[in-house]
């Protein structure tokens, strides 16, 4: 088991490796394995890179991700542009149904709405706006509304999919299907497993929500 001063270095140096990432605007601090980041970075995809750079680091066992987008001259935009951008962008992308998802921008945060047929097109929306210039923050609040599906046939489907997805044994962790939501419950090894899970459930035919409670222990 990894110390917290041990993290931290860890951590620190895993986002001084990421090229899309200014590290040195970053503070790293480690509590019982859960690391907290602060600091300003000048893009909102900067601040998703670096939460994804910290999960990368065994022994982290949560984040705490605080970090604030201070916007430089050259990635300043108003609302009104980013609001088109981000119509264009969403309405370009060949996996996402047209005229489903709604855009809202204030003060650059953007807000997307609607509902579509499955979790990976909700996934796409945020993804086609969160690189776009000026935006300081993504609310995705797009929902899914699949076909109905019974609950045996989707806790089956996830169970299949685990044994697939899944590096060590799957037996650990619990399924709990309540109409289309779904919730994981257990230990997984690492948080790639702990991601590939949740992927897991939430590409399974009949699944709105996945509300994954796993918990990473390297013991």
């Amino acid at each position: 088991m990894k110390t917290d001063s041990e993290l931290q270095s860890e951590v620190f140096t895993e986002l001084s490796w990421e090229p899309s990432i200014q590290a040195k605007d970053i503070a790293v601090s480690v509590k019982d394995g859960i690391v907290t980041l602060n600091g300003n970075v000048p893009t909102y995809a900067e601040k998703f890179a670096a939460e994804s750079a910290a999960k990368r680091v065994c022994g982290v066992r949560g984040i705490a991700e605080e970090l604030k987008v201070n916007l430089m001259s050259p990635h300043q935009r108003n609302d009104s542009d980013i609001a088109s951008a981000a119509v264009a962008a969403i309405a370009g992308h060949i996996s996402i149904p047209q005229d489903r998802v709604k855009v809202v921008v204030e003060n650059g945060w953007v807000t997307l709405s609607g509902a579509l047929d499955w979790n990976y097109q909700c996934d796409y929306a945020h993804n086609a706006v969160r690189y776009l210039v000026g935006v300081k923050g993504v609310s995705n609040n797009t929902i899914v509304k699949p076909a109905a599906v019974s609950t045996l046939d989707i806790r089956g489907k996830i169970e299949t999919a685990l044994k697939r997805y899944m590096q060590k044994d799957s037996d650990g962790i619990t399924i709990e299907a309540n109409g289309s939501k779904v919730k994981l419950r257990g230990t997984v090894h690492t948080w790639e497993e702990h991601d590939d899970a949740g992927l897991a459930a939430r590409s399974a035919p009949g699944v709105s929500a996945v509300e994954n409670n796993l918990v990473v222990s390297y013991l």
